[in-house]
């Protein structure tokens, strides 16, 4: 009978086992299924466009022979699918080839711009996340009254207003006539290159090197574009907040808690609140991987020299070696922020696991 017993815990065991790594694998499968369509269609569509990247090679005025020539070199001339495939088999070897404009390994130069983007994105996701969600909780709470319909308000404005147009205003209101900010750019030109680039981000290199004249400029020149940023995303969270706490204040539990004597304060962040937090992850996540593909108006606005207007520029004169390097990794971000979401998950609420 102990046998059996020992036997059927092995079995269930193993069984367990098999189920797990049939997710794991399922997982995998859909993740490389997922990229290998983002790079096709990417691929495909961008040789579909009606920009001609020799052009940007040999210039509007080269002649015939000379265009002719660039065109086999870049292996233009060869079908579509083709190029496709001699693409993907040097992307499975770690080649994303070279840019047009530079000349310049692609990774190199993405290495080079999306420190940049990461850093805006990150002043800007602390911003909005520390902001939003305390104004989202307040509206829910106050419902109906003042508070809330000024923090709707807000919420409205930051979706309906152009963010390059509010990039514009801050900048002739805070730079160019009060002087409180820094201009285009991550730091005045005098303090290019003073500091040694270690991590990429400046705030954190300039600390590293204990000059704080590098960083109290860096601070200066990134605070606008994150806050402008940061407007549309408190306008998305407070939003989604306010909806998620609503949901939760309407629940027995708060009645049963405020019943036994449990302070206001206590029954919003102690209950109602600890039952969103799983969902808000999943909104800040998104949140901040928006903000790496799609700060390209306010990286054009303010000069920001990072991974939007490096993908933009690509775009526009069809460099589809950096366009599909740029594509991947924003996939891989977004893949990547979902993982961290689900490990979060588990972090907390337990019951996940």
């Amino acid at each position: 009978m102990v046998n059996q017993v020992e036997t059927a815990i092995s079995s269930s065991k193993r069984r367990s086992g098999l189920r797990k790594y049939s997710r794991l694998g399922g997982s995998l499968f859909s993740v490389l299924t997922t990229l290998f369509l983002l790079v096709l269609l990417t691929f495909v569509i961008g040789r579909l466009m009606p920009v001609d990247p020799v052009i940007a090679v040999v210039g509007p005025d080269a002649d015939q022979a000379t265009y002719l020539k660039v065109k086999q070199e870049l292996g233009l001339d060869l079908p579509v699918m083709q190029q496709f495939w001699i693409f993907l088999k040097n992307l499975l070897h770690g080649d994303f080839g070279t840019t047009l404009l530079t000349g310049r390994p692609v990774m190199e130069d993405i290495a080079r711009v999306l420190p940049a983007t990461v850093e805006l994105a990150t002043v800007t996701i602390i911003l909005g996340a520390g902001i939003g969600i305390p104004l989202g909780v307040y509206a829910a709470v106050n419902r109906g009254r003042f508070a809330d319909h000024a923090v709707r308000l807000i919420a409205l404005l930051g979706h309906s207003t152009p963010i390059f147009w509010i990039g514009m205003v801050g900048l002739m209101l805070f730079y160019a006539k009060l002087g409180w900010v820094g201009g285009s750019g991550r730091l005045d030109l005098f303090y290019e290159d003073v500091v040694p680039g270690v991590t990429g981000f400046l705030l954190i290199d300039s600390l590293l090197a204990g000059d704080m004249d590098v960083f109290w400029s860096a601070v200066t020149h990134i605070i606008l574009p994150a806050s402008v940023l940061a407007y549309a995303s408190i306008a998305y969270i407070s939003r989604i907040t306010r909806s998620f706490m609503l949901e939760q204040l309407s629940q027995e539990y708060v009645i049963t808690a405020r019943a036994k004597g449990v302070s206001r304060r206590g029954v919003i962040w102690l209950h109602a609140f600890k039952n969103i937090r799983v969902q808000l992850v999943t909104v800040v996540a998104l949140s901040y991987g928006g903000m790496l593909e799609g700060a390209v108006l306010i990286e054009t606005v303010f000069g920001w020299p990072g991974f939007g207007q490096y993908l933009t520029n690509a775009l526009v004169i069809g460099d589809m070696n950096v366009v599909v390097a740029c594509t991947l990794i924003i996939g891989c971000v977004f893949i990547a922020l979902n993982v961290i979401s689900d490990l979060l998950y588990k972090f907390f609420d337990p019951r996940i696991k």
